[in-house]
């Protein structure tokens, strides 16, 4: 069975975090696994909302910080799904950050997190394809096949390797 497809738009979300000192390191600096962490909920969110079910988290590619995030400054997630498989979803998410004094915003980090629709005993379940409408939402969508075909042979030879 072929659900309907969904346009991205539909998946887009986004959240706002602060940084208080609980996140941060001796430096007044972000911890790396806070941001993970909330870089796997607002990837969840995109799934969840496109596929309208519970979703896992199967894998997160590289993920590189480009630029630091500072002791009380607002960390902006944006996320959504750029490709869908039978089962699985490719979101995207993006981390700014923001000077709540100034305004200003950086850049900091952007990863694809791959998440897998599941029904209630835990079982992987087809979700919509995505219907990519803009060029930068095309571009996406044609990157994400091609990422999704590396993780499937990375996938493949580990398998082979035992």
């Amino acid at each position: 069975m072929t659900l309907p497809g969904k346009p991205v738009r539909e998946s887009k979300h986004e959240t706002t975090q602060q940084v208080l000192p609980g996140d941060t390191n001796p430096m007044g600096t972000a911890f790396g696994g806070t941001i993970m962490a909330w870089i796997d909920i607002a990837g969840a969110v995109a799934a969840m909302r496109h596929a309208r079910t519970t979703v896992v988290t199967a894998s997160i590619d590289e993920m590189h910080f480009i630029a630091t995030i500072k002791l009380g400054d607002l960390v902006i997630l944006s996320s959504s799904v750029n490709y869908a498989g039978r089962t699985s979803m490719e979101v995207g998410v993006r981390v700014d950050s923001e000077n709540p004094r100034t305004g200003e915003r950086h850049h900091t980090g952007s990863c694809y997190v791959t998440f897998v629709a599941i029904d209630e005993q835990g079982r992987p379940v087809e979700v919509p394809p995505v219907i990519p409408e803009s060029k930068d939402e095309k571009r996406r969508y044609a990157d994400a096949q091609e990422r999704r075909r590396h993780r499937l042979a990375a996938r493949e030879a580990r398998r082979s390797r035992g």
